[in-house]
């Protein structure tokens, strides 16, 4: 990677070297907040994709022997080698995303948690015994890494993404080809940097900058990739499930999401309000898990978008290494008109705006919508920014009725002092995850992470991503 020009210029990392795309090509990455030049970089071809599977393939007969001490102590070079380059990574997250710099930091913790827990992976590579019918006959499965292992991130937790996908599959003996979004192609070229300098062998993990829409179908649908893992949209996840099915080729998808919140008449409003902030405005709503539908029951719906408001009005919009700053820049113009197109559908068909709905720069304001109808596309549709609607409920069995009605089933939260209601909940919300008086934003390394419907496909997660990308194999022996 040239590191003397003002403007950097990344390259691929590919069988251990840093290489250029193959015709020489470039393309831009600019600053989220001003949309100024932050970095150009190399714009990947098919064929810079087939170098990168190729090298990937033929790193794994070695890399796939290495000993589980050798790839948990590179690993925790990875984590020693992310808190040596703290700074950077911080300095990355801000200008390369928009991230505030409370995002960044819980970010960087996240991912830094990550990799920690994936060394943990190295040993659990394990089969068990079977009795067996046959006398005398020992029966037993192992547990062996797929291969090359497809990784596609998106641009909103580039660091987390990444440090728990490309983590968890080179812990449990796989070859990584990463292709990270065209909006967030430096934070993995630094994540590259690392993991070579922490000593992974060459070939173990390659990265293909690019635009995804042009060179993805190369990668998903290269007949060396062994696993696919993808994280973004439900049109492009639903793309994916269908070469990956072409080619049987077994992968996790997570992908968009609708969730829901239901706030009953005994929560309690000074924990409710805070955390229902929290869900959706953390990096401005750009987040899969945000919660973008309220259910709140009559007795307390006033009070509560009167205390929502006051909170939304006051969330703070200055700079991004401000601690008091949350709203962050909305990442590209695309989205920022799907923003600003969903809140003119809601007003001109009839919703309130309770707040916000203006714009400073690129960022909108914490937006809160009343009298939402079903003909809104904000009803149903994800809307991927600061934008949220709440609906009066006169009951939690209608509360529970209106979240599951979705297509979508990520993540889902309530609040209520009835424990018998909330495991309820628990059980009849069509989620991949459901919180109890906590924020439908949450994640941690060990956890199932992933939905139903729309939301995807299998769950990310150290046991999960095991399973996920390693097959079992039935050993016998006749004595």
């Amino acid at each position: 990677m040239d590191t003397k020009a003002e403007i950097r210029t990344l390259q691929h990392f590919i069988g251990g070297e840093w290489v250029d795309a193959e015709d020489g090509g470039l393309f831009d990455v600019v600053n989220p907040l001003d949309d100024s030049l932050y970095a150009r970089a190399a714009k990947g071809t098919g064929n810079d994709v087939r170098r990168a599977v190729a090298a990937a393939k033929s790193a794994f007969p070695e890399y796939r022997e290495t000993l589980p001490k050798d790839r948990e102590r590179w690993l925790l070079r990875v984590a020693e080698i992310m808190e040596e380059r703290k700074a950077e990574l911080f300095d990355c997250l801000i200008d390369e995303i928009g991230s505030p710099i409370q995002k960044a930091m819980f970010e960087y913790e996240k991912g830094l948690t990550m990799v920690r827990a994936a060394a943990g992976m190295c040993r659990k590579v394990r089969g068990e015994t079977y009795p067996s019918d046959a006398p005398g006959k020992f029966s037993m499965s192992i547990r062996e890494p797929r291969g090359v292992v497809a990784v596609i991130t998106p641009f909103n937790v580039p660091l987390i993404k990444t440090a728990r996908l490309v983590a968890n599959a080179l812990a449990v003996g796989n070859t990584v080809v990463h292709l990270p979004s065209e909006m967030a192609p430096h934070l993995t070229v630094l994540f590259a940097e690392i993991v070579a300098e922490a000593g992974f062998p060459a070939g173990a993990y390659n990265v293909v900058t690019g635009i995804g829409h042009e060179i993805g179908d190369d990668l998903t649908g290269h007949k060396d990739v062994d696993f696919v893992t993808f994280t973004g949209s439900s049109v492009v996840g639903q793309h994916i499930a269908e070469i990956c099915a072409r080619n049987k080729t077994p992968n996790t998808l997570e992908l968009g999401g609708k969730s829901p919140t239901v706030i009953l008449a005994d929560a309690d409003l000074d924990k409710a309000v805070p955390m229902a902030a929290r869900s959706i405005f953390m990096f401005a709503g750009q987040a899969c898990i945000g919660s973008s539908r309220f259910y709140v029951e009559r007795p307390l719906y006033d009070e509560f978008v009167k205390r929502f408001a006051m909170v939304a009005s006051k969330v703070g919009m200055g700079d991004l290494r401000d601690p008091e700053t949350v709203i962050a820049p909305i990442i590209s113009e695309r989205q920022r008109k799907r923003v600003r197109d969903h809140i003119a559908d809601a007003v001109a068909k009839g919703a309130t705006v309770v707040t916000g709905g203006e714009w400073i720069g690129n960022r909108c304001q914490p937006t809160l919508l009343t009298d939402v109808t079903e003909e809104m596309t904000v009803c149903k549709t994800e809307t991927f920014g600061p934008v949220t609607s709440i609906y009066p409920i006169d009951s939690y069995e209608e509360g529970l009725e209106k979240a599951n009605d979705t297509e979508y089933g990520l993540s889902s939260a309530i609040f209520t002092k009835d424990i018998n209601r909330a495991f309820h909940f628990a059980r009849n919300i069509g989620a991949g995850m459901c919180h109890i008086n906590g924020a439908t934003i949450h994640d941690e390394a060990h956890v199932p992470f992933g939905g139903n419907g729309e939301s995807g496909v299998g769950r990310e997660g150290t046991d999960a991503d095991l399973e996920a990308m390693t097959e079992l194999k039935w050993v016998t022996v006749q004595l």
